[in-house]
């Protein structure tokens, strides 16, 4: 296997090992970071103590928020802009697969946006800032690592909607194939979050 750095505006950080660098390559970017996660799978495997351990290492703060799950929830996107605006956070890094990083986008649209950000999903608000938004994917082909997509499920009103903004296009994502050696042949839907 060979290590790469893949730039396309989102940098790809990909090879071995390359989320224990997360801390340095987040540096430039903030001084606190949500941690966004789903459950304790990250908690169990040994990558949420490899996170925080970089993240203390190169001088980071961070609060951090789990409990996402498959068709990321709305309620769980505003308890998320609540903590990001009350404890002053610069940017949110998403670990984990598709549903984790859709979260992770709106509460980054949400931080900045004056009004309720389901708004901008259900009328397609233009938006003018956001916060960074950096992942470390857990599973192979997201997508979300590196587009400008996120979709969010609106509980009360049982709806599913997606917005799309260069804003929320990652500034970078961490790619450690490793994590996906241990994935089923075949995918329940349940875990991939």
């Amino acid at each position: 296997m060979l290590n790469f750095n893949f730039h396309i505006p989102t940098r790809i950080c990909f090879g071995k090992d390359s989320h224990k660098e997360i801390g340095s390559l987040l540096a430039p970017y903030a001084k606190k970071v949500l941690l966004h996660y789903s459950g304790d799978r990250i908690k169990k495997n040994g990558l949420y103590d490899t996170v925080v351990q970089s993240l203390k290492e190169n001088g980071i703060e961070f609060a951090e928020l789990g409990g996402v799950v498959p068709n990321p929830r709305l309620s769980l996107v505003y308890e998320g802009i609540r903590l990001c605006k009350d404890q002053g956070i610069d940017l949110v890094l998403a670990v984990g697969g598709g549903s984790v990083i859709d979260s992770a986008k709106a509460i980054a649209i949400g931080v900045c946006y004056e009004g309720d950000v389901w708004d901008v999903y259900e009328q397609g608000k233009t938006i003018t800032a956001a916060l960074p938004v950096a992942t470390i994917l857990t599973i192979p082909a997201a997508g979300s690592e590196s587009s400008n997509s996120t979709v969010i499920t609106n509980e009360e009103k049982q709806m599913k909607l997606g917005y799309g903004s260069d804003l929320v296009r990652p500034v970078l994502s961490v790619m450690n194939p490793e994590f996906f050696f241990t994935l089923p042949k075949k995918p329940d839907c349940q875990r991939c979050g």
